[in-house]
């Protein structure tokens, strides 16, 4: 098996008082990038579990990056195939 091409993810995290943010980016082979962010708010009940908080915005972050990428396939086919697919899920 032959790997043709490998994709870098970063991810960023930032905490302010009870919120995590993430940024996201990933760089394709093609040069195209994407940029997503996420949000994680810890309730004022919840003890403070900063690693929670990170993994909740982070996860968001990457389903963003997840639907960009698949309109950038759902796209792709459309244009070589000269019709409308179904929407990728």
């Amino acid at each position: 098996m032959q790997t043709l091409v490998g994709w870098h993810i970063e991810l960023e995290f930032q905490e302010e008082n009870d919120r995590t943010r993430a940024a996201a980016m990933v760089r394709l082979a093609d040069g195209t990038e994407f940029r997503s962010h996420g949000l994680a708010q810890r309730h004022p009940s919840d003890p403070e579990q900063l690693r929670v908080g990170e993994e909740i915005a982070g996860a968001r972050a990457l389903m963003e990056l997840a639907s960009q990428l698949l309109q950038k396939a759902h796209t792709e086919i459309d244009e070589a195939s000269g019709r409308t697919s179904h929407m990728l899920k």
